[in-house]
Formats: structure tokens, C-alpha cells, sequence
């Protein structure tokens, strides 16, 4: 007895020192600089005035971000509004982005708006640039019968192009891209909040917001304006318009008088790499498209720098592509899962760069009450989404159900078990549903891991298999047949449904189907963008031709007030356009919200994946406060790559490992949507960077090291410097990995006595000297060893007393 407790004394013991050390490796390591602030300050608030017939002088509006914009969603509150009506007739506010660089602001010929239309809930649809409908204004003078048949204010785009010719002229924008806000909600209170997309002159030419120009013979990028216009309960003529609703645009000139102006500066749009440099180009994961994207200026400003051209493609095909090279392809691909392994001389490096996952974001207006701002769901929930197992994921709410799911739930704001979780919804109004989730086409690894999530929970996999949930809702029968609950390697996300419905214009009759009903989007950004204006794109409206031309199928953008959308996205896209996110339920049933925090959780709990040193995204070991869909995202490379390609490849991952992990909004910084790399990843980052710049082409292993803190595959603990170019793992001192080590001589001596936090040096291969965080991380490796020697040695002898001891379908077309 004396010696079982003993042995369970060593265990216990043992087991502790492992995981003190493993919680040690992965807390980060304190900032080099100090967190950028970038947007801190930026926020500008700005009060209205009085006006003829409707007091504004208590409205104030604050505009949470004017500094380093970029095409992205920005918070904009008020406070001291007038309630607005029930069906926006009036008291609201019209909310749009202009250019122009005037002292005061722009002209109403420089401001994006007009392409939504009005006439509040069901009016009569009228351009809204157009001023003479309506109460006619007695101080417009410019602007009258100057169109055919109409007044209205003409839109002069940036470049100096011609002006429109008419209201509805969409030349430069139109309803489906325009940012405008025609109808923003102020609440009972007096307040109100809206999130409203920035458009740049990459997403809005005609704006030409932040791109390079000379002004006064100085050269800098073209600033832009947010232009709010209040309206109240009377119109321009004092009169309250007919069925009291107001009916005039904001830009006819009693109205344009009360606007409030806020200043905008955008980061420059465009190349901003000095001429002459090489270009590498790399490919892979949507997940890291925003880190990127946002150091790439930064990483091409040093000298003897690289250009880096990313080209985004779903990690299958960017791993296919480094696997079968052909001449100009990419030698560095972004990925979740590990690279191929050929058999060759050549053998893959991977190098953990970012920290992000999958989200369920949402855009959610609740009548009456403004917008949702929390959204509970559980892998069934969502297994029913992806399974078009609502009836109006397959018609149009005008129709009946086809008979294979007429006794499910008319959409998720209808299902019992959503309305459980979130009681917002207990009394939801019956005539209104979102739009089905919005899903990528191309195939991924992080939609594979959101499949590995959904089949790893009971309830969502037996209602995959066929099994109805409590309320009697069962899954789609086409997607049952697809197997989905067993089927392992689904890496995309299937429409099988074949359900198609007739709709008619005049004579001709038109079909759509799930596929017009939830159209796919092209990536995830893409998906996150609709979601944030509101609107899925879907196309079951039949619109009669004009001139002569056939019917066609048309979008109907949704109503304000009633603009519900959801999209599977990444934390990156979400948090750029300010998308609310959905707590997901992991695996002990906590829900946890896709924060810095959680997704950091949920990379300590993953193990390594068949490839040592690269962590496997494991939805169903996430509990606690871990998110379930974290990824890892690695930059992985051949050693048989080009040396000088290898050199800036080091040069990029460098990078991504220290400056770039820095949270801000600057060009250079780690964005929101990322949790920056914790200490041991930063460590086998730098590690691979020297392995891949100084591989010498040999086979044998990947040399990745293993789990935080151990010694790499094949390799001591402490790992060899100068035969590698590197420590086999975090737990070893590395040649030149940020000053962990001594220096192994292998590289030039000014590049080793560089600074790796300067912005002109962040592509050099060594740095010397040792920072603060540094010092801190050799002690944290000296301590982790130390802890792992005392585990290993605790476990050691109970170990040895142990060891003694898809299918396609086809259905007829559905029609009324």
C-alpha cells in the first residue's frame, strides 16, 4: 500500500511539473514596444444646430475611428436624437462617405448616396438624389429641371470623369455596393449606433479615399468625409409630407444645410513598395490574408528587402501547388494542415505565423429594439444551417414548402431550440427570417475543421445521420445521403438540395434555387462584407427585361429595420467590419465568444498534428474557455527552394514572429481578429526561419521540433547549431532566433548586429543583443526545462512498473 501511494505521489507529482510547464511555454511573452494605439484619439464627435423646423442642437454624433482607415466597418453613436417612427417616416439619420478636399468639407455633388431609394416601409421607390420629388425646396435654385423630367443633384466621381446624367444613373455605384445609410434607427432614448462600412479607393474608385495625389504641390493620399444629415418630422417645405413620411432627398438644399461633417484619413491605397525590389510570391489561407495585407509595406521598406505577392487560395490547392511546382509558381504557401511530403531530397519547414479561426458573424436588426448584439449556438444549430434544413433555405417565404421538410422550422429566429438559447426571440415577428448563412465555395482546411467540429458533438452528428431533435426537426434528406455525421475529409460545403421553383414576369417564367436563394461568396472577406451591408445577394425576384432583353432574376435589397444576415467568416474579416460574433458551444458545453483569450485557449488544447510541430485543429478537446474553430496558420516552404527565395522567406516569418505580432490598426501590426502567437509558437517560428534559410537540402525529418518545450523530431532538446541552421525546437538555442542563443556564424555579421524590431531591418537574418522579453524568454525555457526534468523524472519509474507489467439525386422540378 505504502508503495502504490508513493507511486501515485510521483505521478501526481510528475503530471503537475508538465503542466506548469506547458502553461509557462505558452503564456506570451511581454510586447518589445508597446501595444500601438493606433485608432486611440481618432474618434470625433460632432453636434447639430437648430434648423427652421426641427431642433437638432442636442443631437451629437461620435464617429469612433477618422485615423488609418481602410476599407472596413467603423462604429458611429449618437446621442440626443429624435425617436424614429415605426416604418422610418420619419426622424432617422442619412448617413454617407464623401471625397473632397474643401476646408469645410464636400459639396453634395462629392457624396456617395441615392442608390437605396426611399419612401419608407413599402412607399413609392424614388431615387434619392433626385430633389424634385416630393415637398418642392424654396431654396433650391441650382438644381431644378435639369434632367429629363426631374431635378436631381449629379455625382462627380475623384478622378475628374463626368458627372451622372440622372437619379438613377449607376454608373459609379448602385444599390448593391454603395455604402450609404439611408435609414440609420435613433431609439427611444435618444440614442442610437450604427456600423458603417468605410469603402477606400481600393473598394470605391470614385471615391479615391486614401490613394496617393498632389495637392499644393505636395504629394499625399486624398482625404475623404462621413456626412450625416438628421432628419426630423417636417419636410423642406415645413409641411410633414404625404402619410407623414418624408419624402425628399438629403442633398436638396434645406436639408444639405443641417448636415454634420467628420474628416477622414485613409491609409494609401496602392503599391507602396520601392521600385526594383524582387518579388516572392506566396499563396495559401484566407486566414491570414489581413496580416498580410497589413504587413506588407513594412516588410518591403527595408533595404535589400523583398516585394511579397500573396495570392489567397484555399490551402488544398496552395499546398497542391508547392508540391508540383511549375516555372513562376508561389514557393511559400499559407496553410492549417502540414505540406506534402514527396518522398525527396527536399523536405518541408513550418513556421507558426498566425493565430486566428471561423466565425459565425451576424448583422441582425430586431424590430423595434435596434440590433442584436449577441447570438448563442450550439453545432446542431449550425448543422442545420449548412443542411438547408429550414424551408426557407429551399423557397422563398411567398411559397410552400416542398413536402420533405414542410414540418421543420421556417428558419432559424423559428426553431425552438435557438429560441431556447436566446430569448431575444421568445416573441419573433412571424413574417420575418434571415437570409440563409452565407458559405464560401472554395474547399479549405478551416471548413473541414468546422465539419470535424459539428461530426465530434452527439447532437449535431445524429441529426446529421438522420435523427430529429427534440422539436421534430429533422436534417435535409439530400444531405443525409451525403453522410456527413462519418464522412471524413469534407472540406467544402455542399448545396445537394435540387429543389428548383418556377416564379413568373408577364409571360416568361424563371426558376431559381438553394443556390440562388444563399448564393456562395468568393471567400470570406466577401461573406463578411454582405453580411455587414445586410444583404446576401440573393436572387429570387423575377424582373421583366428591358428594351427587349429577357427576365431576368434580380436581388431585392431587404428593408431597413429587417436586415438579417449570417456568414461563416474569419475572425479577421469580422472584427474589419465590425460584424457582431456568435458564442459557439464547445466541447463541456460552455459557450465561449471568439476572443483574443478564447482562440489562445483553444491552441493549448490542440496536439500535434502526424507532422511533429505542426498543432491539428481539435474542435472536440476545446473546453472551458477555449474556441472551438482556432486555427494555427503556418508559413511552410521546401528546403529544395531557391536560397535566395529561402533568405526572404526567413526574412517574412521573422517578421510575422516578432513586430508583427504587435496588436494595432497601423500598417505593420498584428490586426483585430488575430490573438498574437504565444512565446514557445514565436520561438519555433524563428527557429524554422533559420532551418529554411540555411537548409542544406538533406531528407530525413521535418526538423520542426515537437510540442512546446521538447526537443525537435530526431533531435536533442538543446539541437545542433550550424548543421541545420537551427535548434531542432523552441526548447533549444537557436542560431540567430531573436538573440535566444549564441550566434552560429552562419549568416552575414551586419545583418546579426541588426535591429529586428526597426522598421528598415525587419527583413535581415540575425539580430544581437538581448531585449527585455528576450531575457524573459530564456528564462522561461531555463525554468521549463527544469520543470520537464522534474516531470519526466516523477512519471519515469511508474512508466517502467506500467510497462512491466456523396451521392448525387435528382428530383423533378418543383413549381407554385
Amino acid at each position: 500500500m505504502t508503495r502504490v501511494r508513493h507511486t501515485r505521489r510521483r505521478v501526481t507529482t510528475g503530471i503537475g511539473a508538465l503542466l506548469a510547464a506547458l502553461l509557462v511555454a505558452l503564456l506570451p511573452l511581454p510586447a518589445t514596444t508597446a501595444p500601438a494605439r493606433a485608432a486611440a484619439g481618432s474618434a470625433v464627435t460632432v453636434t447639430g444646430r437648430k434648423g427652421p423646423y426641427d431642433d437638432f442642437s442636442k443631437l451629437k454624433v461620435t464617429v469612433h475611428q477618422t485615423e488609418q482607415l481602410r476599407g472596413q466597418g467603423v462604429r458611429i453613436t449618437w446621442t440626443g436624437g429624435r425617436p424614429t417612427q415605426d416604418g422610418f417616416t420619419y426622424d432617422y439619420l442619412q448617413i454617407m462617405q464623401c471625397w473632397g478636399d474643401g476646408a469645410d468639407g464636400p459639396s453634395r455633388e462629392q457624396c456617395q448616396f441615392g442608390a437605396q431609394g426611399n419612401g419608407g416601409q413599402g412607399g413609392n421607390w424614388t431615387a434619392l438624389r433626385q430633389i424634385g420629388a416630393g415637398a418642392a425646396d424654396p431654396a433650391e435654385k441650382e438644381y431644378v429641371g435639369n434632367g429629363a423630367g426631374e431635378s436631381y443633384v449629379p455625382f462627380r466621381p475623384a478622378d475628374g470623369g463626368p458627372g451622372t446624367t440622372g437619379s438613377r444613373d449607376w454608373t459609379y455605384f448602385s444599390s448593391i455596393d454603395s455604402n450609404e445609410e439611408p435609414y440609420a434607427v435613433t431609439h427611444a432614448d435618444g440614442t442610437g449606433e450604427f456600423t458603417f462600412q468605410m469603402q477606400s479607393g481600393q473598394e470605391a474608385s470614385q471615391l479615391g479615399c486614401g490613394e496617393v495625389v498632389k495637392r499644393s504641390g505636395r504629394t499625399g493620399t486624398r482625404p475623404c468625409w462621413l456626412v450625416v444629415v438628421p432628419r426630423g418630422g417636417h419636410d423642406v417645405d415645413g409641411g410633414t409630407g404625404s402619410n407623414h413620411r418624408l419624402e425628399t432627398s438629403p442633398l436638396t438644399t434645406s436639408n444639405w444645410a443641417q448636415r454634420l461633417v467628420v474628416p477622414l484619413h485613409f491609409q494609401p491605397v496602392g503599391n507602396t513598395c520601392p521600385a526594383g525590389r524582387a518579388e516572392r510570391r506566396v499563396t495559401g489561407s484566407e486566414l491570414v490574408t489581413e496580416a498580410i495585407s497589413s504587413w506588407q509595406s513594412t516588410l518591403c521598406a527595408g533595404a535589400g528587402s523583398a516585394k511579397f505577392a500573396f495570392s489567397q487560395s484555399g490551402e488544398p490547392s496552395a499546398r497542391d501547388t508547392l508540391a508540383r511546382p511549375v516555372a513562376g509558381s508561389p514557393h511559400l504557401a499559407f496553410t492549417v494542415d502540414p505540406l506534402l511530403r514527396d518522398g525527396s531530397a527536399r523536405t518541408p519547414v513550418h513556421a507558426p505565423v498566425a493565430v486566428s479561426g471561423l466565425v459565425v458573424g451576424f448583422f441582425v436588426e430586431m424590430p423595434g429594439s435596434g440590433q442584436l448584439t449577441s447570438m448563442r449556438l450550439t453545432p446542431r444549430l449550425l448543422a442545420k444551417m449548412l443542411t438547408s434544413s429550414y424551408q426557407k433555405d429551399v423557397v422563398s417565404r411567398a411559397k410552400e414548402a416542398p413536402e420533405h421538410i414542410k414540418g421543420n422550422p421556417l428558419s432559424l429566429f423559428h426553431d425552438e431550440e435557438f429560441k431556447k438559447l436566446n430569448p431575444a426571440f421568445d416573441d419573433w415577428v412571424p413574417y420575418l427570417s434571415p437570409s440563409s448563412i452565407m458559405v464560401q465555395l472554395e474547399s479549405s482546411d478551416t471548413t473541414e475543421m468546422l465539419w470535424k467540429w459539428l461530426r465530434s458533438d452527439t447532437e449535431a452528428r445524429e441529426f446529421l445521420a438522420g435523427t430529429p431533435d427534440p422539436w421534430g426537426t429533422k436534417v435535409n434528406p439530400y444531405f443525409e445521403e451525403l453522410h456527413l455525421d462519418t464522412g471524413t475529409g469534407v472540406n467544402d460545403f455542399p448545396k445537394a438540395d435540387p429543389t428548383r421553383t418556377t416564379v413568373t414576369v408577364g409571360e416568361e417564367s424563371l426558376e431559381y434555387g438553394t443556390t440562388e436563394i444563399a448564393p456562395y461568396v468568393q471567400d470570406m472577406h466577401e461573406g463578411a462584407l454582405r453580411t455587414r451591408r445586410g444583404n446576401n445577394g440573393s436572387t429570387t425576384t423575377a424582373a421583366a427585361g428591358a428594351n427587349g432583353s429577357p427576365a431576368k432574376l434580380v436581388n431585392t435589397p431587404p428593408l431597413a429595420g429587417q436586415r438579417m444576415v449570417l456568414a461563416i467568416t474569419d475572425a479577421a474579416s469580422a472584427a474589419r467590419y465590425g460584424l457582431q460574433t456568435a458564442s459557439l458551444r464547445n466541447a463541456d458545453g460552455t459557450f465561449v465568444a471568439p476572443t483574443s483569450a478564447s482562440l489562445l485557449a483553444g491552441v493549448a488544447a490542440m496536439k500535434d498534428s502526424a507532422e511533429p510541430g505542426v498543432l491539428a485543429p481539435d474542435p472536440a478537446r476545446a473546453k472551458g474557455g477555449a474556441y472551438p474553430l482556432a486555427s494555427v496558420v503556418y508559413a511552410g516552404a521546401y528546403t529544395g527552394t531557391p536560397a535566395a527565395e529561402r533568405k526572404d522567406f526567413a526574412g517574412l516569418i521573422r517578421y510575422a514572429a516578432r513586430a508583427g505580432q504587435t496588436p494595432g490598426a497601423t500598417a505593420g501590426q498584428l490586426p483585430p481578429g488575430y490573438a498574437p502567437l504565444p512565446a514557445a509558437l514565436r520561438t519555433r517560428a524563428l527557429a524554422a526561419a533559420d532551418r529554411l534559410e540555411h537548409a542544406k537540402g538533406t531528407a530525413g525529418g521535418s526538423g520542426e521540433g515537437g510540442p512546446a518545450g521538447s526537443g525537435g523530431s530526431g533531435t536533442s532538446g538543446g539541437g545542433t547549431a550550424g548543421t541545420d541552421g537551427g535548434a531542432g525546437g523552441p526548447g533549444g538555442a537557436s542560431s540567430g532566433s531573436g538573440g535566444d542563443g549564441a550566434n552560429s556564424g552562419t549568416g552575414d555579421g551586419a545583418a546579426h548586429r541588426a535591429d529586428p524590431g526597426g522598421p528598415d531591418r525587419q527583413n535581415t537574418a540575425h539580430s544581437g543583443g538581448l531585449t527585455p522579453s528576450t531575457v524573459l524568454g530564456i528564462v522561461r525555457w531555463v525554468l521549463i526545462g527544469v520543470l520537464l526534468a522534474g516531470g519526466i523524472a516523477g512519471l519515469s519509474g511508474p512508466v517502467l512498473l506500467r510497462l512491466s507489467v456523396r451521392k448525387s439525386v435528382r428530383k423533378p422540378v418543383r413549381t407554385g
